[in-house]
């Protein structure tokens, strides 16, 4: 069967855009493909720096006829309406069919679609799918209303060796390619795809990104090897530079022997995000060599000499750049550089980092005393945790920010506890960052996560399907882990109280009037008009109205005002946002997202480390006998209860009188049920939650029992009303440990 090669050839793509749209490439033309009946065998797609490639095997040379049927309206319908089905279908009346149907008779339209050839159905989706490739960033091409990442110089469609002939951006379809920019010249013709890159390979571009990484990692580890070194792993910076070369050539470099002095942290960064040169080490002294690997997309005449001497200045400029900044960093304390933070803004409504600082440091404190952490080195850790923001070295690399505050804790003699906890308080930054462990961080860690959660919660700006630009979705995942892996036991409501309490105490340091206002929607007033009259008399707003009580109290006392919403509204939200992102940690991890919310809808929990515990008990419960057939009794009761009360237009709570029970199943269920209620209950106070679900297994044979010889529904109305309190009794005895309802099957 025929193949199909498509090539887009174009100025340097972006290599962090390379990898996706050629995804991106392969989903769209599929799909293209699909929705008009064309299958294949096989498909392959390729990224490099000038190229997206897309090679598919197996495709037919024609669509396959179809024939389709159409229901049109009814017999006796409108005439308007039968005309509009012929419009639609193309047919003429006398071409339908007449079907019956329980409904009546209908029209029925009989279409039979010729298949064209592929290379015209070709010809007419691809242009469409380049035009939806969703780049990040893209550019206009001018007099075309084509929007593309780079300027495009030449487009490779082969159907079965011939030219598939269509125009895209200004450009039109055609046989020819180029091969690499330097070390090659004239065009390629090409008819296949083994013949492109075999051609193409000769002209010095690989077109297989894998096949670049694995070269790069190859010649660096050996050039490495015989200098007695080894590579620093950089999976990241690999997949960048296997972008940004066809024909990739790695030579080694030398670092001035001047610049070894500085933090092994920042001669690795000025590297790799400047220059996007790989780190090489000893591995015997374990601390980094004078030597850099760098990728060339060029094989030199003089065997790479002048390519590692220019890389070799550049990277001497930035490293004494580097040294400069951190000679005069080290010239002054931490603590002397805090009052610094207040000349930078953290938010318009939250404050200047100076404040922030201020809320950690107290937070920090407060957390540290209920996790037994040293409080003393968790404030002073918080008090200088943002200090480095205010250095040179940080100002001119960024990422460096904590690691750089650990230097700086040290060189001014600060506790090894306290610096360790200003390089990890950020930690993690992602799903494959550690997690600090120690006490006095972990208290750190958690304030900067939870302070920024609730000011932004508080001021209104919170995450939403689409846009996160205040990170806060990691910093929730990241508060998750650091209390799960570290079993920190808080109450995420009394911490998130806390936060706003201290809010407020450092606004009303700062001078600002803080003011409660609480919606009342009985009153009469517009609720809307007040909030706009209030916010035209605070112009230097801390935190944003959210509700107000009318009729109001008149605003009186010191300016500028500082406004915060209900702190139990803000907890709440919070909370529930916690649970979110826990029920999308624990999800990958395999937990049911069901079993999240049985648990936390009872209301009653906060203890995300607890949530978790029950949560996976009650997986484990449900996986076996006892638990899945007590799920369908439960079901069973709660079907029989809903409708019940529909019907009696009342609610069956309360407990069932014992001296009303006269079948033996229901006296023991009774029974089982007065002795399982206080056994679960203390078992989960005790948080016991493994033998808490052992106790409900122990209510399958009652229940069971119950429900093959008991009549609910009994004609005697007192016997009914107390087998449905028996019922109500089952059901509430289950939501102890959470909520049966919320499961799925």
């Amino acid at each position: 069967m025929p193949d199909l090669l498509l090539e887009l050839f174009s100025e340097e793509i972006p290599a962090r855009m390379q990898g996706q749209a050629a995804k991106d490439l392969e989903r769209l033309v599929v799909g293209a493909l699909s929705d008009r009946g064309l299958m294949f065998e096989g498909i392959k797609a390729f990224a490099g720096p000038r190229r997206l490639t897309l090679a598919i095997e197996g495709l037919p040379g024609k669509q396959p006829d179809v024939k389709e049927e159409l229901k049109g309206p009814k017999v006796d319908a409108p005439q308007a309406a039968l005309e509009g089905f012929l419009r639609k279908t193309g047919l003429t009346k006398a071409q339908l069919k007449i079907e019956k149907t329980p409904k009546g008779d209908v029209y029925l339209g009989v279409i039979d679609r010729k298949g064209r050839d592929t290379a015209d159905v070709l010809a007419e989706i691809l242009p469409d799918a380049f035009a939806k490739l969703p780049w990040p960033k893209s550019m206009r091409f001018p007099g075309s209303a084509v929007r593309w990442v780079r300027p495009l110089h030449s487009i490779v469609c082969m159907f079965d060796g011939e030219v598939v002939p269509f125009e895209f951006a200004g450009v039109k379809s055609g046989s020819t390619t180029a091969g690499h920019r330097f070390l090659s010249d004239g065009r390629i013709e090409v008819r296949h795809f083994e013949d492109y890159e075999k051609k193409l390979r000769a002209a010095h571009v690989i077109i297989d990104a894998a096949e670049r990484k694995e070269i790069i990692l190859h010649e660096a580890k050996q050039k490495a090897f015989a200098l007695g070194l080894e590579l620093v792993d950089d999976a990241g910076l690999l997949e960048e530079v296997a972008g940004l070369a066809e024909w990739p050539v790695v030579l080694i470099g030398k670092i001035e022997d001047a610049f070894m002095e500085l933090p092994p942290e920042i001669l690795q960064t000025s590297m790799r995000t400047h220059q996007k040169y790989f780190a090489l080490r000893d591995s015997k002294a374990g601390k980094l060599a004078n030597r850099f690997a760098v990728v060339a997309n060029m094989i030199a005449a003089d065997g790479g000499k002048e390519i590692v001497a220019g890389n070799e200045r550049v990277l001497r400029a930035r490293l004494s750049d580097a040294k400069f900044f951190w000679d005069q960093d080290r010239k002054r304390t931490l603590e002397s550089r805090v009052d610094d933070l207040k000349n930078i803004v953290f938010h318009a409504k939250l404050g200047t980092q100076y404040e922030r600082v201020e809320r950690i440091e107290a937070l920090a404190g407060e957390i540290a005393g209920k996790i037994g952490a040293d409080v003393t080195k968790a404030r002073r850790a918080a008090r200088l945790c943002k200090a480095d923001l205010t250095t040179g070295v940080v100002g001119e690399f960024p990422e460096l920010q904590g690691v750089m505050g650990r230097y700086y804790a040290l060189h001014g003699g600060e506790d090894a506890d306290v610096a360790d906890a200003i390089r990890d308080h950020y930690k993690p930054l992602g799903p494959n960052d550690a997690v600090p462990t120690d006490p006095p961080t972990v208290a750190v860690a958690l304030a900067d996560k939870i302070d920024s959660l609730v000011g932004f919660f508080a001021i209104g700006e919170r995450p939403t399907g689409s846009t996160d630009p205040f990170a806060l979705r990691r910093a929730a995942l990241g508060d998750i882990r650091i209390r799960a892996e570290n079993d920190v036991r808080v109450s995420n409501n009394q911490v998130t109280t806390a936060a706003l309490d201290i809010t407020l105490k450092t606004a009303r340091d700062a001078g600002k009037h803080v003011q409660f206002w609480n919606i009342d929607v009985g009153k009469p007033a517009k609720p809307a008009e007040a909030i706009t009259s209030i916010t035209q008399m605070l112009p230097t707003q801390f935190l944003t109205i959210s509700t107000v009580q009318l009729p109001y109290p008149e605003v009186g006392g010191p300016t500028p005002y500082a406004t915060i919403p209900n702190p139990q509204q803000v907890a709440s939200q919070l909370l529930g946002y916690f649970v979110d992102r826990l029920d999308v940690a624990l999800r990958e991890k395999g937990t049911r997202h069901d079993l999240i919310d049985a648990v936390f809808s009872l209301g009653n929990e906060d203890d995300l480390v607890r949530l978790v515990a029950r949560v996976e008990a009650l997986q484990a419960f449900l996986k076996t006998d006892d638990g899945a057939n007590l799920l369908v009794a439960y079901r069973r009761a709660a079907n029989i209860l809903r409708d019940e009360e529909k019907r009696d237009k009342t609610s069956y709570d309360g407990d069932p009188d014992p001296e009303l029970l006269t079948a033996p199943e229901e006296k023991a269920l009774f029974v089982e049920l007065a002795t399982a209620s206080e056994l679960i209950r203390a078992e989960v106070e005790r948080e016991r939650f493994a033998p808490a679900m052992g106790v409900m297994a122990r209510l399958r044979k009652p229940v069971d029992a119950f429900f093959d010889k008991v009549t609910v529904n009994d004609k005697d109305p007192e016997l009914r009303k107390n087998r449905l309190l028996l019922l109500s009794r089952l059901r509430a005895t289950l939501h102890l440990v959470a909520d049966f309802s919320k499961i799925e099957g």
